[in-house]
């Protein structure tokens, strides 16, 4: 497989690289990865680099971005955190990467059995953690306001996918670039969801 160029990426609706994730993530679940030369794409990115998409994601080491969605390098700009929360820092790592870099696509990428959403739920308090947290608790009263019981099942699951919308919403609140590159059809928001039970990622567009 090629590296992407600044014509490929040009070229790209949002769209088709929604599909182009959504493709890599089937590839990924059916064990039937493009083949790479890892190694000459190290090469050919080292002059410049031309991503499709910027991913927010948790640091969960069991969700590594590009491997879930079949992509090599200088393919997608990862942004890891734990609990894809936001806040300012990742907030301009996602502007570089929509104004300056061009590119199409922003996901946020929520995972089943999350442990930092577990950890909200249950209100762990440790250093600088208690505050990263705290970013995932709205969604846990916006999950318990819709009659989801705290002891279901489904209940950290439904909160991590309501943290996945209430990320997207704080991108597009919090960065006036980002709103205007939305509102202008030139980047699109999409919301993923990575079980990790199957490596299966449930992505919609906004």
């Amino acid at each position: 497989m090629s590296v992407k160029t600044k014509e490929i990426q040009s070229k790209l609706t949002s769209e088709e690289v929604l599909d182009i994730l959504k493709e890599g993530n089937q590839r990924f679940v059916q064990n039937n990865f493009h083949s790479r030369n890892l190694l000459a794409q190290v090469e050919q990115t080292s002059a410049g680099q031309f991503p499709i998409a910027v991913v927010i994601s948790c640091i969960d080491s069991r969700v590594p971005t590009e491997l879930v969605f079949d992509q090599g390098i200088g393919d997608v700009f990862c942004v890891r955190v734990a609990g894809n929360v936001i806040n300012q820092d990742v907030l301009g790592s996602v502007e570089f990467a929509c104004k300056v870099a061009g590119v199409k696509l922003i996901v946020v990428m929520g995972h089943t059995s999350c442990g930092a959403v577990k950890g909200a739920c249950n209100n762990v308090e440790l250093g600088n953690l208690t505050g990263l947290l705290d970013k995932i608790k709205p969604a846990i009263s916006i999950v318990s306001n819709r009659g989801v019981a705290a002891d279901d099942s489904r209940f950290v699951d439904e909160v991590a996918l309501e943290n996945v919308q209430l990320s997207l919403d704080t991108i597009l609140h919090d960065s006036p670039v980002i709103k205007e590159m939305v509102d202008n059809k030139e980047v699109l928001c999409a919301k993923g969801m990575y079980s990790v039970q199957t490596g299966k990622v449930e992505l919609n567009l906004l």
